[in-house]
């Protein structure tokens, strides 16, 4: 299965074309260091929540757009072995020196996959999202996001990651327990879904909200819906 280091974070609006040279001039860096994709995907319809959402996870600021990006990694001792090299690597301090987007800010830690559905292909629109889900509820939750995967595969997904929080680091402005109101007991899920355009993940969310399999069990409290975030990104980087 994949291992994730999943990313959130914001980026001046004006930034942009910048941001995207900053990532595409380390991806040939990040992949020898071991990582096998780098996906970098830049807000398009990100919803405000009523408890929390990408914005406030981030405290992203007036003019800030979100990114939602991640490595993927064949397991965890490789992510961990490119972590290291990455902190010793000059070249990598050359890049923290010229960061167009406050860092302090980013949230940023280490997911292993337990639902991983679809082949992929060429990504033209991403859903991303991120929510606390009880560990006792982890086999439950497992079990119900595998079928959901499969109904968006049948309407036009790519390919879906459901990744469980491993190594989940606290930050000091922002991490990913704030950001889902992670309560004891509670671990992270980092997730997405890959959709060859915007277009097709409008009609296939309009389909898989319509499959009679994503009926919703008034008896499944897996997780609290409430504090999930989620959203639409244009991916920017895929390498």
């Amino acid at each position: 299965m994949t291992y994730v280091e999943g990313f959130v974070l914001a980026v001046p609006a004006a930034n942009k074309d910048a941001y995207r040279k900053h990532a595409a001039d380390a991806v040939a860096l990040f992949k020898e260091f071991g990582v096998r994709r780098h996906v970098e995907a830049w807000g398009d319809d990100v919803p405000e929540g009523k408890l929390n959402d990408f914005r406030t996870a981030v405290a992203a600021k007036e003019g800030e757009e979100i990114v939602f990006s991640w490595f993927e990694y064949p397991d965890r001792a490789t992510r961990d072995a490119a972590n290291a090299k990455m902190m010793s690597d000059p070249r990598m301090a050359e890049m923290g020196a010229s960061m167009p987007f406050d860092g302090q800010r980013m949230i940023v830690s280490g997911f292993d996959s337990f639902v991983e559905e679809g082949l992929g292909g060429a990504m033209g629109y991403t859903d991303g999202f991120v929510l606390a889900v009880p560990d006792a509820n982890r086999e439950t939750y497992r079990k119900m996001a595998d079928k959901a995967a499969l109904v968006f595969l049948d309407h036009g997904a790519t390919r879906v990651l459901e990744c469980w929080g491993d190594d989940v680091i606290d930050g000091k402005v922002t991490d990913y327990k704030r950001a889902t109101h992670a309560e004891p007991g509670e671990s992270v899920v980092f997730s997405w879904i890959e959709w060859p355009s915007k277009e097709a993940r409008v009609a296939g969310w309009e389909k898989s909200m319509a499959d009679e399999r994503m009926k919703h069990d008034p008896n499944d409290q897996s997780f609290d819906g409430k504090r999930m975030i989620y959203g639409g990104f244009v991916p920017i980087l895929d390498a």
